[in-house]
């Protein structure tokens, strides 16, 4: 799974093959189709255990938020790169994301992920306000990664400060 996950991070769905994911995991070949039914279940399974262990990552990264600034440092820490997830897990996110545009049954995959990202959210806003805050840190991520030159943290603290003002 984790060989897979690597590999869907660096070359995307459209790229990744079983030859490349067995390479990666220095497997022989023929051990993924006789584990998985084909690329797809391979794909979905990768999803799963990425979105399952980034929302552990994403929940235990507010576990010590008790204040409304704490609230604001930890989003902008999360948005800006320093709460546990690095540049391939957000591809690996954003290729979750567009995989499940053109299939369905991987939505449950990602509606579960948001409705995680959001639960946490809620220990500190209301569900309306925790839906906008989970959007606003993809998007502002999604900047942050797609950016030719950096974008400033205080930019970002910013932005998260003006949306989380009571």
């Amino acid at each position: 799974m984790d060989a897979a996950i690597r590999v869907i991070a660096r070359h995307g769905v459209a790229g990744t093959t079983h030859r490349l994911i067995a390479a990666e995991a220095d497997v022989p070949l023929g051990s993924l189709t006789y584990h998985f039914t084909g690329l797809d279940d391979l794909r979905a399974q990768a999803f799963r255990k990425h979105a399952e262990r980034m929302s552990v990552t994403y929940a235990a990264h507010f576990d010590e938020v008790t204040t409304h600034e704490q609230l604001i440092d930890a989003v902008t820490r999360l948005i800006s790169g320093d709460a546990g997830a690095d540049q391939e897990d957000w591809a690996f996110a954003y290729e979750l994301y567009l995989a499940a545009l053109r299939d369905p049954a991987l939505r449950d995959v990602t509606e579960t992920w948001m409705r995680t990202s959001r639960s946490v959210l809620e220990r500190f806003v209301d569900p309306v306000t925790a839906r906008g805050v989970d959007a606003l840190i993809e998007g502002l991520v999604m900047h942050k990664i797609l950016a030719t030159t950096p974008v400033p943290v205080e930019d970002i603290r910013a932005i998260v400060a003006r949306v989380l003002t009571r």
